[in-house]
């Protein structure tokens, strides 16, 4: 007879137990989320494709490594415009039209960059793009976990990151197509590629449903009736009592209480950052820590400048160098599907624990080689070489099995629905700030203390990084969305019982939890 038990019980991580018998898949969620998670094969092909299309544009457009630095990374700074926005927008407008904005930011941003006279236009394009980067990475994440089934969350909430992994692989493989052709010509046609898929997956986003949590939410209880199963748990996370909103035409208005907040995001960032509940403290820097951590231990340098790393390893030829980053996008692609079919079987401390783990053994394997490779005379390192690619290889596919895809299924679960998408979006900010530093620093970093040293520090960020998921995060896997906050310390929020009629039209109010 098996016995379950909670924080209070033990004082230790509390365990999260999965369902005894899976149910079968919904086709539906599943549909949903693949279309959702579509927006992201853009954003990893934007990206992916600057890590070959520089090598020409420093050519074309006689630039120096600075400034290649500057754009390249500029994305990820520029992003978080749209994902400090997407919060925001995604409560006032809806999860379905927040993705057709990203997508046709994404559109936009391709043409400019394809079509840019010089670096100044080029700059503009990385802006545009950028914000949809932002948007993109919020909004599908969450989107994806409102629809998804409790049983199937990790497994369509990674979604997003398969895709990512999927434009990143895209990238590279345009970059290895067109680099044959002239040199002012070829850069441009891979960015070009990039304005078909926004305009094909905008379309296809219209044809979807609105997240129900989001409709409940907004008091549209009629609307989100296809959500049954989960609706009554979800209407006490906002806090509608029962036997409100019964009617399938039944409207709720949803109003604070104490502030007299509605449900489009109002007071959310007082209630995140000023004066956050102590369970919703936690939950805000165990998503920011994740956040932080995936990105300091360097994956971004790695993906942007994997060319630089294997001309350095021996590999000098624009074809051989394109073609072994043709494999790491592949590597990364493939191994995301380690982490998509076991997240809801394994959980996920095991795989983010796991996955930081390898990394931090690659990347003092790569940092080892390259440091041997400085030290012995030109031509001497071939055996040194294969070590330094497999290295690349081996820490992409620790990333993709865990730190990758987790960091977004994660942070998109463990926040209160009313704080889940401003949280998340402070959380992919969190996100792009580091990597933007990251891979706006890496020339001058590895200039500075070698590629050997640069590698070795993110060893020790990733090393960082394994500690504070150990010690931090408690799983996940097999709780609901409304479950989740208990496991921070949090539980059930005080609800006002009152409710007046108005024909069909009903009224009630969200008491926000206490300081």
């Amino acid at each position: 007879m098996s016995k379950q038990h909670d924080a209070s019980d033990d004082g230790g991580i509390p365990a999260a137990v999965a369902p005894a018998k899976r149910p079968p898949l919904n086709k539906y969620a599943l549909a949903c989320a693949v279309l959702a998670s579509m927006n992201s094969i853009v954003l990893g092909y934007d990206v992916s494709v600057m890590s070959g299309a520089q090598l020409f544009m420093k050519r074309d457009l006689k630039i120096g490594d600075t400034k290649i630095e500057i754009l390249a990374g500029i994305i990820n700074i520029f992003s978080l415009v749209g994902s400090l926005a997407a919060g925001r927008t995604s409560d006032w407008i809806g999860r379905r039209y927040t993705m057709v904005l990203a997508a046709a930011t994404f559109f936009a941003g391709a043409l400019i960059m394809g079509l840019a006279p010089g670096y100044g236009i080029l700059m503009l394009g990385r802006f545009v793009a950028g914000v949809g980067v932002g948007y993109a990475l919020m909004i599908a994440p969450v989107y994806t976990a409102e629809v998804a089934p409790t049983s199937a969350r990790g497994l369509l909430t990674s979604f997003p990151e398969v895709f990512i992994n999927t434009g990143l692989l895209l990238g590279y493989v345009s970059n290895y197509a067109f680099h044959g052709l002239p040199v002012h010509l070829g850069w441009r046609v891979m960015f070009l590629v990039g304005a078909v898929p926004p305009f094909f997956l905008a379309l296809g986003v219209l044809a979807m449903p609105e997240s129900p949590r989001w409709l409940v939410m907004q008091g549209r209880i009629g609307d989100a009736r296809r959500a049954e199963e989960r609706l009554a748990d979800i209407k006490k996370a906002i806090g509608i009592p029962d036997g409100v909103g019964d009617n399938d035409d039944d409207e709720v208005v949803v109003v604070d209480r104490r502030n007299k907040q509605g449900s489009h995001g109002e007071g959310v960032w007082r209630d995140l950052l000023i004066r956050p509940t102590p369970p919703v403290r936690r939950i805000l820097i165990a998503c920011l820590g994740l956040q932080f951590f995936q990105q300091a231990s360097g994956i971004d340098s790695v993906v942007l400048y994997s060319p630089r790393v294997f001309e350095k390893a021996g590999l000098t030829s624009d074809e051989n160098s394109l073609g072994a980053t043709m494999a790491v996008g592949a590597s990364k692609t493939l191994f995301i599907l380690v982490a998509t079919f076991f997240l809801d079987r394994v959980g996920r401390r095991p795989l983010l624990l796991t996955s930081a783990g390898g990394m931090v053994v690659s990347l003092v394997t790569l940092a080892s080689a390259l440091h041997a490779i400085d030290r012995l005379p030109e031509g001497h390192a071939t055996p040194l070489a294969g070590v330094s690619i497999a290295a690349v290889l081996t820490f992409v596919a620790s990333f993709s099995i865990g730190m990758g895809p987790i960091a977004w299924v994660y942070s998109s679960e463990i926040f209160p629905l009313r704080l889940r998408a401003q949280g998340c979006a402070l959380g992919t900010a969190m996100n792009r700030i580091m990597s933007g530093a990251i891979t706006m620093s890496f020339i001058s970093l590895y200039k500075a203390i070698t590629l050997a040293g640069s590698f070795y520090l993110y060893a020790g960020i990733a090393a960082a990084g394994w500690i504070f998921m150990f010690f931090f995060l408690p799983e996940t896997r097999g709780r609901s969305l409304e479950d989740t906050e208990k496991l921070f310390g949090g539980g059930d929020h005080g609800e006002d019982k009152e409710d007046g009629h108005d024909g069909q039209k009903k009224s009630t109010e969200l008491s926000s939890s206490q300081p």
